[in-house]
């Protein structure tokens, strides 16, 4: 039997519990779904820690629960969805449902609304990353070309062209990925 005053038992005890995962069905409109799975993807932020993000902060939830139109909120069409939150962000949702008398599914909607500006922002970076990654593939085929030229002049195993194969590589690699990064984006341009 552990001793009373075991530091282990304080509480760091209690923090560990809060960040115990927990199920959770809402039902969302396709929008705030459709939201939460492209800031989650797009930005590599797992949705647990969206969630914890966007629902934990007492005040902002008391906020949002004032300004919900209970009417409005229930003739917008919604399905059922699962998601995985923190024992602490589900206890912040229940506590603020209790005290306004508001669904938990009003208040993580209205709550993902929050979102929509974060990836509207997203979206206009994205369109001004394509303008950015014209020049940077023109900037790129001219560093190919001079390669292509230092070898004609020197040699393929001319140690200037080898130090320069290195920089062509690594111009490849960094196209790739950022084509694999606007290519992953490209659902930002629908939303």
């Amino acid at each position: 039997m552990p001793k009373i005053d075991d530091p282990f038992l304080g509480p760091a005890m209690f923090d560990l519990r809060g960040k115990q995962s927990v199920r959770a069905t809402f039902k969302l409109s396709q929008k705030a779904i459709d939201s939460i799975g492209l800031v989650a993807i797009h930005m590599g932020i797992k949705q647990k820690s969206l969630f914890d993000h966007i629902i934990e902060d007492m005040g902002a939830l008391s906020e949002i629960a004032k300004t919900i139109r209970i009417r409005q909120f229930k003739k917008i069409p919604r399905r059922q969805k699962t998601f995985v939150l923190s024992r602490k962000t589900i206890d912040a949702l229940s506590a603020i449902s209790e005290t306004y008398g508001m669904p938990r599914d009003a208040l993580v909607e209205y709550s993902v609304k929050k979102l929509e500006s974060v990836i509207m922002a997203e979206k206009l970076r994205h369109e001004e990353r394509k303008k950015l990654h014209k020049q940077m593939v023109a900037h790129f085929t001219a560093e190919e070309a001079f390669y292509k030229h230092a070898i004609q002049i020197l040699g393929v195993d001319d140690p200037f062209c080898r130090h320069f194969e290195k920089t062509v590589a690594m111009a490849r690699k960094t196209t790739r990925e950022v084509n694999e990064f606007l290519e992953k984006s490209k659902i930002l341009e629908d939303f």
